[in-house]
């Protein structure tokens, strides 16, 4: 067993979507992962006040959002200390290849365009933190 899957008690997710039913549908999803507490957030600025306020071990989000947009949240994130390793995925409808290549440049672990289905989140999320399926 990793050191990862024996902490798994304590792992937290951050889904940042300003759409109700796709976070929905990413938070219920991600629900089914044993071990993984799931907190919501419905756009960068709520993000960025969510994680003064916890640590989160991997973040979710969306790129077109209010406010601050997903890339945005990107690079502050990946210029705070605390957050320039913790894996980010993005989620969106943005399917061309530069979207992506800016993303990754940015940053982000991995991404990942719409539709989704909630199954494929939660193996992905499973992946990236290794944890084994229950």
């Amino acid at each position: 067993m990793t050191v990862l899957a024996a902490v798994a008690d304590e792992l937290n997710a951050l889904v940042v979507e300003d759409s109700p039913p796709m976070r929905k549908l990413i938070v219920l999803a991600l629900s089914r992962v044993k071990g993984l507490n799931v907190v919501e957030a419905g756009d960068g600025v709520d993000a960025l006040r969510q994680i003064a306020g916890r640590r989160f071990d991997i973040i979710l989000t969306d790129i077109n959002m209010p406010i601050l947009d997903g890339l945005k949240l990107v690079k502050r994130l990946r210029a705070d200390a605390a957050y320039k390793d913790v894996p980010i995925v993005m989620i969106t409808t943005q399917s061309a290849a530069e979207d992506r290549q800016r993303a990754l440049d940015l940053g982000a672990t991995a991404y990942v365009t719409k539709p989704i289905e909630g199954s494929e989140v939660a193996t992905l999320v499973r992946d990236i933190l290794d944890l084994e399926e229950r």
